[in-house]
C-alpha cells in the first residue's frame, strides 16, 4: 500500500511537471477539482488546488487560454509570456506533490519537474510556433484541441495506470530530446525567410 502511495505521488508529480508545459491551467483545474469532489485524495502539498478560489482562478484563465489559443498570433504570444510562468509553476506543483515541508526529496522534485515542464513548454511552444505560419486556422485549432485531450488523458491515465504514465512519460521525454533542436532549426529557418522576403520589400 505504502509503495502504490509512493508511486502515485511520483506519477503526480510528473503529470504535473509535464502537463504543466502544455495546459498549465487546464491541469491545476482538473485535478483541483477532481480533489474537490471527492475523486481521488491529493497530497498534503496540493490541497491548496481544491480550494474553490483556486478552482475558479484556474477555470477562467483555462477560458481565456482556450479563446487565446485558436488565434495564431495571440497563441505565440501567449506562449512567450507564458515561458516566465508554465516553468516555475510546474518546478513548484512537482515539488508540491512530494510533500508540505521542504525537504530534499521537495527540492529535487522542483529541480526536476521545472526541467521536465521546461522541455514541454519548448516543444509546445516551438511546435505550436510553426504551425501558426500556416495561413488557415484549422491545424491550429487541431493542435490545440489535441493537447486539450492528450493533457486531460495523460491526467486520467496518471492515476489509473501510474506504472504505465512514466513510462509513457520516459517515452515522450525521449521523444522530445530528439525533436527540440530540429523544431528550432525549423523556426530559425522560417525566421529567416521571414527577413529575406522583409529586406527585398520596396519601402
Amino acid at each position: 500500500m505504502a509503495e502504490w502511495l509512493v508511486l502515485q505521488n511520483v506519477a503526480l508529480a510528473s503529470l504535473l511537471a509535464w502537463a504543466s508545459g502544455i495546459r498549465l491551467y487546464l491541469v491545476i483545474f482538473a485535478v483541483g477539482l477532481a480533489g474537490y469532489l471527492g475523486y481521488f485524495e491529493l497530497p498534503p502539498g496540493l490541497k491548496v488546488l481544491q480550494h474553490p478560489w483556486v478552482i475558479g482562478t484556474a477555470g477562467f484563465m483555462l477560458l481565456v487560454e482556450f479563446l487565446v489559443d485558436k488565434v495564431p498570433a495571440l497563441d505565440s504570444a501567449w506562449d512567450a509570456i507564458h515561458t516566465f510562468v508554465r516553468i516555475p509553476a510546474g518546478a513548484l506543483l512537482a515539488a508540491g506533490a512530494t510533500g508540505d515541508t521542504l525537504s530534499a526529496l521537495t527540492i529535487a522534485a522542483g529541480l526536476l519537474g521545472g526541467t521536465i515542464t521546461a522541455g514541454t513548454h519548448l516543444t509546445k511552444a516551438g511546435g505550436r510556433a510553426l504551425i501558426n505560419t500556416s495561413p488557415e486556422p484549422f491545424s491550429n485549432w487541431g493542435a490545440s484541441l489535441t493537447e486539450d485531450v492528450v493533457v486531460l488523458g495523460g491526467i486520467w491515465f496518471a492515476f489509473q495506470h501510474p506504472l504505465a504514465f512514466l513510462a509513457a512519460l520516459a517515452v515522450f521525454i525521449l521523444l522530445m530530446i530528439w525533436l527540440l533542436p530540429k523544431l528550432w532549426r525549423g523556426i530559425k529557418a522560417v525566421f529567416r525567410v521571414l527577413r529575406r522576403a522583409s529586406a527585398d520589400t520596396p519601402t
